[in-house]
């Protein structure tokens, strides 16, 4: 069955502090992939940036940018476990086929943002 995008507007709404609407199960795990990459991206942009004289673009650009500027700083495990988040987000903001190892996506996407935020403090 396809991913009925509007699904995420829902989960916006309950978001937003309203607690009356539903959304599915899957709209909320693919938003945890989601925010799980982001959480990622967003202390490795913050430490290369403080840490490693990177200059953000603050685009799109950086979601590539940053991982190259950790290869280039010897910190290529952090640019892998980047890419391989970023490609699960990908799978969950643009496919809209189901994914049926999503709950395993989403504990794998937590992990991973775990480690990188463990390894970047």
């Amino acid at each position: 069955m396809r991913f009925d995008w509007a699904e995420f507007l829902n989960l916006a709404r309950y978001l937003q502090g309203d607690s009356t609407v539903a959304f599915s199960q899957e709209a909320g795990l693919r938003t945890a992939v989601s925010r799980a990459y982001y959480a990622a991206f967003g202390h490795a942009v913050e430490f290369a940036r403080v840490k490693l004289r990177y200059r953000p673009t603050y685009d799109w650009q950086d979601h590539r940018n940053v991982r190259q500027h950790f290869v280039n700083s010897g910190k290529v495990d952090i640019a892998q476990g980047l890419e391989e988040m970023r490609q699960w987000r990908n799978d969950c903001d643009y496919r809209s086929d189901a994914d049926p190892m999503i709950s395993i996506r989403v504990e794998s996407a937590i992990n991973r943002a775990d480690r990188i935020l463990g390894a970047l403090r």
